[in-house]
């Protein structure tokens, strides 16, 4: 049986409307990241925040049709801040999605959270080849309980898109 989160499964109900037929990709991924997070940080405080930034990091592609997505998904995530009473989250969980690309530690306001949060992501998107250290067997269990579906293919996809259309305009891994 798989772990889940409920407030993941909420949280990514609000957007299975928007996502279509990329829910999937987008779910594993979203737990994926999530478990990574759970297994750098256990602190049960930063549990939820690591929740809602993992449902609202990448919403920005959906939400808004676009490849250039932080800002975007940074505006979303403080509808649902304001909508549930948390904006003193704010400014935590709009650095994680803000500097989840950064390529070298983050250093900063929040460092902790952020900068496990930048990791998650990481380890996600380079398939595990990344770990910071981290169990690579708890890292590939989290992958096989929650299979690609076609996440990475999509971020290729988007990525060529991308380039093809702003030619000029670096993806947003590489603007911070």
């Amino acid at each position: 049986m798989k772990q889940t989160d409920p407030r993941l499964d909420e949280l990514l109900q609000r957007f299975k409307p928007v996502l279509g037929q990329d829910f999937e990709k987008y779910h594993n991924h979203v737990y994926r990241v999530f478990f990574n997070c759970m297994l750098m940080d256990e602190a049960p405080g930063n549990r939820e925040k690591y929740a809602i930034a993992a449902v609202f990091h990448d919403i920005g592609i959906w939400t808004n049709h676009t490849f250039d997505y932080l800002d975007p998904s940074i505006a979303q995530v403080k509808i649902y801040l304001d909508e549930t009473g948390r904006p003193d989250w704010f400014g935590e969980i709009s650095n994680m999605i803000y500097w989840h690309h950064k390529l070298s530690p983050y250093r900063g306001e929040h460092e902790k959270t952020v900068e496990v949060f930048r990791k998650a992501d990481w380890i996600d998107v380079s398939l595990g080849l990344l770990s910071f250290g981290f169990d690579r067997q708890k890292i590939s269990a989290s992958r096989r309980q929650f299979p690609n579906a076609g996440f990475h293919l999509f971020l290729v996809n988007q990525s060529v898109r991308n380039f093809f259309r702003h030619p000029l305009d670096p993806l947003p891994v590489f603007k911070r």
